[in-house]
């Protein structure tokens, strides 16, 4: 295969132009702690009644909305409610799973994605001390089901604040519906932190900060570090990654160049597609970055214009045992990131 990408034809180039007008400004705004996992879980559990449990495939970790799964057909919510499949649905599924070695074909998404890295890498890198941490200010809300009741529910949308510490040696704080909840390395069977260590050893599945500053900044190379330690996880290669790659974009921050890479990286995960128009948690309209798998879809919303990351929706497109085709099954909104000196702080400058 050629390592030259195709040139759009004049056609592509004016749908592209229409889909994504210039920005204004070139201004933009990560897998959280295995605690967190388990905190949310621990969430869903009941003592007196079947638990209700999260879509078999969806993330919650920190913020974690979810990626759902996700899968090879690529499909546009169109504007009279109904699901349509793209023209260029396929054509960015050339690369064999975990491949990412090669340049992506060019199609909308890798042309949308390509435009929201150099948005991101034009970021001013913040200056961040060991010591502090990061605060993510959300909406959310997420579906889950039962032994009982197999279909999937939506969650009424909630605020969600979350510190996390920047070398992950402290314990953070997750704040959500009138309860404060210590983050820490290691929770008991009720819960609560018996580790005062944040994260002493963080991964792809359990960033900090530091950790994310690691991170290879070739997109080729760090593609390649995510579908080789996440290998056999997950619903498949290429949905791994993409759910990879969304969780550590979401609730965390990462510097502007590793955020840049991470969706370049992303442009190479075959059957990434657009969603002209979504909206968030917060009832903000967006363009998004999506991928189908097993009847739902996960969408990365972005600002329009200013390619700002606004937060992630997940949909049925197709009727299963759980839910009906565009039936949501995941909402959320990032409302602000910023770095603070302490939990329960609200920083200073949010962004």
């Amino acid at each position: 295969m050629s390592t030259t990408p195709s040139r759009p034809t004049p056609a592509e180039r004016e749908e592209i132009a229409r889909l994504l007008p210039v920005p204004a400004e070139r201004d933009r705004p990560g897998r959280h702690h295995q605690a967190l996992k388990d905190q949310l879980l621990r969430e869903f559990r009941q003592d007196t009644a079947p638990a209700a449990r999260p879509r078999s495939g969806v993330r919650r970790l920190a913020y974690v909305a979810v990626p759902l799964t996700a899968g090879a057909l690529a499909v546009t919510l169109a504007t009279n409610g109904r699901f349509e499949s793209t023209p260029d649905t396929e054509r960015n599924v050339a690369a064999a799973p975990g491949a990412g070695t090669e340049a992506p074909e060019t199609t909308r998404a890798t042309v949308l994605l390509d435009r929201i890295a150099t948005v991101a890498a034009a970021k001013p890198a913040r200056t961040v001390r060991d010591d502090q941490y990061i605060h993510i200010s959300s909406t959310v809300a997420w579906s889950s089901h039962s032994d009982i009741d197999p279909v999937l529910r939506l969650d009424t949308p909630h605020s969600r604040e979350v510190w996390l510490s920047v070398d992950g040696s402290k314990p953070g704080l997750l704040r959500e519906r009138g309860e404060e909840i210590p983050l820490a390395g290691a929770l008991d069977k009720d819960g609560q932190p018996v580790d005062p260590v944040g994260v002493p050893d963080p991964t792809l599945n359990s960033p900090t900060y530091r950790y994310l500053e690691s991170l290879p900044t070739d997109p080729a190379a760090l593609l390649k570090k995510i579908y080789d330690e996440t290998k056999g996880k997950g619903p498949g290669p290429d949905q791994e990654a993409f759910v990879t790659i969304g969780d550590l974009l979401r609730e965390q921050i990462a510097p502007p160049k590793v955020s840049a890479a991470l969706y370049k990286a992303a442009a190479r995960i075959p059957g990434v597609t657009v969603v002209d128009d979504t909206v968030d948690a917060a009832g903000r309209h967006g363009v998004a970055v999506a991928r189908v798998h097993a009847g739902e879809r996960t969408e990365w919303i972005f600002d329009k214009k200013s390619l700002e990351f606004l937060g992630e929706r997940g949909v049925m497109v197709e009727d299963t045992a759980g839910g009906k085709a565009g039936q949501v099954t995941a909402t959320t909104a990032v409302l602000s990131r910023g770095i603070t000196d302490k939990p329960g702080e609200k920083p200073r400058r949010t962004g």
